[in-house]
């Protein structure tokens, strides 16, 4: 994590937050959120980190976390199940942009989500100015470079996962409903990382 101090902010000025999620889709394990803020030495190539090879993800997921500030927020699949997914995902958003805020000199001036919705005045806690933007993780480089982070740190937790729960093929599908996944359920029945709210876990479990 790179020093805090105002002066690295990029330009200068009072911090724009960027915020992006990972994991909203999967069958299994978190959702996961980043928020970020732009320092100087932002790297070359920043977007949306769907649109990048995993090689150059994970090259680019290590300069973002040495050159920026950011933070991470984890939502587990039990209180997906309570919440249900929107709701863990405007909670991770508000967790991890209230980490990052507290260690900032200043708060933000403006804080970019990507998508068309924002936490504001659907998370208790969220209480800084949102804009939500749709496709932002390609058009904002301070969304982007949260997009990675936040794909990057749940891809490594998920193939942490699959080392203890290897049937499943988490380490290829990173909890996707893909057809080796669905198969698994089917066979071995749900783990305690699976989303029980979902479907087709629901449905499984009934086998």
């Amino acid at each position: 994590m790179p020093d805090l101090a105002p002066g690295r902010l990029a330009g200068g000025a009072r911090p724009v937050i960027g915020v992006d999620e990972a994991g909203r889709g999967p069958l299994a394990g978190p959702v996961v959120a980043a928020a970020v803020v732009l320092c100087s030495g932002l790297p070359a190539g920043v977007g949306d980190s769907k649109k990048l090879s995993a090689k150059k993800r994970a090259e680019l997921d290590e300069a973002i976390r040495a050159n920026c500030l950011w933070a991470v927020a984890v939502v587990e699949p039990e209180e997906i199940d309570r919440l249900n997914i929107f709701g863990a995902t405007m909670e991770a958003m508000t967790r991890c942009v209230a980490e990052l805020c507290a260690r900032l000199a200043e708060p933000p001036c403006e804080v970019l989500v990507d998508g068309n919705l924002t936490p504001a005045q659907r998370c208790e806690g969220w209480c800084w100015p949102a804009r939500p933007i749709v496709g932002g993780d390609g058009i904002e480089p301070v969304i982007g470079a949260a997009s990675i982070i936040a794909k990057q740190w749940r891809d490594r937790q998920m193939v942490e996962a699959a080392r203890t729960h290897p049937a499943y093929g988490w380490e290829r599908n990173k909890g996707y409903g893909t057809a080796e996944h669905i198969n698994a359920l089917r066979e071995h029945g749900p783990s305690p990382l699976h989303r029980r709210s979902f479907a087709p876990v629901a449905q499984a479990s009934l086998f």
